[in-house]
C-alpha cells in the first residue's frame, strides 16, 4: 500500500477544476473599477434620454436654487442650480462625456505615439534608440502642468479635441519607455528570432509578433494615461484656460470658484463635479 506524507497531501491539488476567480477579468478590484467607470459612462451617455440637457446652458433655469432635499429646493432641479441659471444635474450629464472624451483622446494619441516610438527604439537599437530614449527621458522631467498653462495662455482652445491634442504632447514619454522595455525583452524570444531569420519585415514583426503580447501593458498604460489627461484638462479648465463653449467638469469647478460658491454656502455647486472626478480616478486606479 502506497503511503503519503503529510506534506505530500498538502501539495496535492484539491480539485481538478481551475479556479475561475483567478482570472484577471474576475479580480475584485478590476470588477469594482470597471463597474464605477461603466456607471459614469452610462450616466453621461444615457443621461440625455432622461433629463433635459438644454438646462445645462446659461439662463435656462432659475438662479441659485438649492437641491431638492434642502429648504427651498425644487424637484424640477434635483441637484439645484447656480448663479448663471444652469441646472447642476444637466451640467454634469453634459460635462462628464466631455471630460472623458478629452482624457481618452489624449491618452490614445499618447499611447499610439509611444507604441510607435518605443517599438522603433527597442527593435532597431543604435542611434534611433539613443535619440528616442534621450528625448523621452527629457520630456518626463518637464513640469507638464506649467508648460500646459503657458501653451494654453497663447493658444485658444475652442473645443475638447484641441485640448486633447495639446495634452497628448505630454502623454507619450511614459508609454514610449514602457513599450521600449517590453520590445527589448520580446526581441530575444524564440518566435521573434525565427520571424527575423525568415526575412519577415520589421513592421510585420512589431505589429503581428510583438504588439499582441503587450496588450495588457498597453491597457494599463491607457487607463493611467486617461486619468492623467483628465486631471490635466480639469486643472486647465479650473484655471479658466479650457474651452468655454461646452460644459465640462473642470469648467463647472472654475465657475463655482469664480462665483465664490463655498463662501456663499452653495456647496451643491462645487461638490458634485469634485465627487464625480474622484469616482472617475478611483475607477481607473482600481
Amino acid at each position: 500500500m502506497k503511503r503519503y506524507s503529510f506534506f505530500s497531501l498538502l501539495a496535492r491539488p484539491v480539485s481538478n477544476f481551475p479556479n475561475t476567480w483567478d482570472s484577471p477579468y474576475l479580480n475584485a478590484k478590476f470588477l469594482t473599477g470597471s463597474g464605477i467607470v461603466g456607471l459614469i459612462v452610462v450616466f453621461g451617455l444615457a443621461g440625455p434620454l432622461f433629463w433635459d440637457v438644454e438646462l445645462a446652458y446659461t439662463g435656462s433655469s432659475p438662479l441659485n436654487l438649492p437641491p431638492t432635499w434642502a429648504q427651498g429646493g425644487s424637484s424640477d432641479h434635483p441637484l439645484g442650480t447656480e448663479s448663471n441659471g444652469r441646472d447642476i444635474l444637466a451640467a454634469l450629464i453634459v460635462g462628464t462625456p466631455s471630460s472623458l472624451k478629452v482624457g481618452f483622446l489624449a491618452a490614445l494619441i499618447g499611447m499610439m505615439t509611444g507604441l510607435a516610438l518605443g517599438s522603433i527604439a527597442g527593435y532597431f537599437g543604435g542611434w534611433p534608440d539613443h535619440i528616442i530614449r534621450t528625448v523621452s527621458d527629457a520630456a518626463i522631467t518637464v513640469p507638464a502642468l506649467i508648460v500646459l498653462i503657458v501653451i494654453a495662455s497663447f493658444v485658444q482652445m475652442t473645443d475638447t479635441t484641441a485640448m486633447a491634442l495639446i495634452l497628448s504632447l505630454f502623454a507619450w514619454p511614459g508609454p514610449t519607455r514602457l513599450v521600449r522595455s517590453q520590445v527589448l525583452t520580446l526581441r530575444e524570444r524564440g518566435y521573434v528570432r525565427m520571424a527575423m531569420l525568415s526575412g519577415a519585415p520589421a513592421r510585420e514583426i512589431m505589429l503581428v509578433e510583438m504588439a499582441p503580447n503587450m496588450l495588457s501593458w498597453l491597457a494599463a498604460s491607457l487607463t493611467g494615461g486617461i486619468s492623467g489627461a483628465i486631471l490635466g484638462a480639469t486643472g486647465l479648465e479650473a484655471l479658466g484656460l479650457g474651452p468655454t463653449r461646452t460644459p465640462s467638469l473642470g469648467l463647472i469647478i472654475n465657475q463655482a470658484t469664480t462665483n465664490a460658491s463655498l463662501v456663499r454656502g452653495m456647496i451643491w455647486w462645487s461638490l458634485p463635479p469634485i465627487v464625480l472626478l474622484m469616482a472617475i480616478f478611483t475607477g481607473f486606479f482600481l
